[in-house]
């Protein structure tokens, strides 16, 4: 099943292109719901929503998380990358890759999110802020796999390389997360691990990058990020794990004011949105 938000964030069941809300909730409530009745969300939503009313709408993000939470060094290129861009061929993100403990950061809360169609920011003080698509998991408070989404885990690259310390500022500002466009449940995507993900980057309208990666490159499994995440740290419900990028954008494609980026996995659908300075 396809969920989406749409106006004044209201839940809905989303066939054909039309939008069957579900009257009173948010998908946050929705998700809480569904839990506390021991019921899956598809089956609840389908239950909740108008049998009747069918309307066209703009999706808003599909979950407004209280939580955000990004993992990194989760497929080889991204790990390379960095170790690239310290001078090293196999350093310290390269151990992250392969060390039993996975790395996890905090991301951010809604204040830091944008849904389909709103922009992006680019750091004021980043040379090199560049985007970084990702497969999304919205978690209950159990922390199960209530969906799947896309994300943009944008970031700042050139704070980061001059210092590792520097990570949070790399990571967490305005409009550096985006969601979208809609939440898929479980039983419509039964082998998470097979999708083709593509992203795009246009300038003037000119493709500046394109790429493309396949989740069979991820190195982790969701339950082994889920469970190192809640180790002494229980999250709330309709948090949003951001699971990493196989899609590595180089410096010569860095962010602009203007430039649009796009997301794509055909079972989910296409996350697009434009840049903007911020700060």
């Amino acid at each position: 099943m396809k969920l989406a938000q749409i106006r004044d964030s209201t839940a809905a069941i989303l066939e054909n292109g039309l939008y069957r809300p579900i009257a009173g909730h948010t998908m946050a409530t929705l998700i809480i719901q569904a839990e506390h009745s021991s019921r899956t969300l598809a089956d609840l939503a389908a239950e909740l929503a108008s049998p009747q009313t069918e309307m066209a709408a703009t999706p808003m993000i599909p979950v407004t998380p209280p939580e955000v939470w990004a993992c990194g060094c989760t497929y080889a290129p991204s790990a390379e990358f960095r170790d690239t861009e310290l001078g090293a061929r196999e350093g310290m993100y390269h151990y992250v890759y392969r060390a039993p403990r996975p790395e996890i950061f905090f991301k951010g809360t809604a204040r830091v999110c944008v849904g389909p169609g709103e922009p992006i920011g680019i750091r004021s003080d980043s040379k090199f802020t560049a985007p970084e698509p990702e497969l999304a998991i919205i978690l209950n408070s159990k922390g199960e796999i209530q969906g799947y989404t896309l994300a943009n885990d944008v970031s700042a690259w050139d704070i980061e390389r001059e210092n590792a310390l520097y990570l949070p500022q790399s990571k967490v500002y305005a409009g550096c997360c985006a969601l979208g466009p809609v939440l898929v449940t479980p039983d419509e995507i039964p082998d998470p691990y097979s999708l083709n993900m593509t992203c795009t980057i246009t300038r003037g309208g000119r493709v500046l990058f394109s790429g493309s990666v396949s989740t069979s490159k991820l190195y982790r499994k969701f339950e082994t990020l889920v469970e190192y995440l809640r180790r002494a740290n229980p999250v709330p419900a309709a948090t949003v794990v951001l699971t990493g990028t196989g899609i590595i954008v180089t410096e010569g494609a860095a962010l602009q004011p203007g430039d649009v980026v796009t997301i794509d996995v055909p079972e989910i659908g296409t996350l697009s949105n434009p840049a903007q300075l911020v700060g």
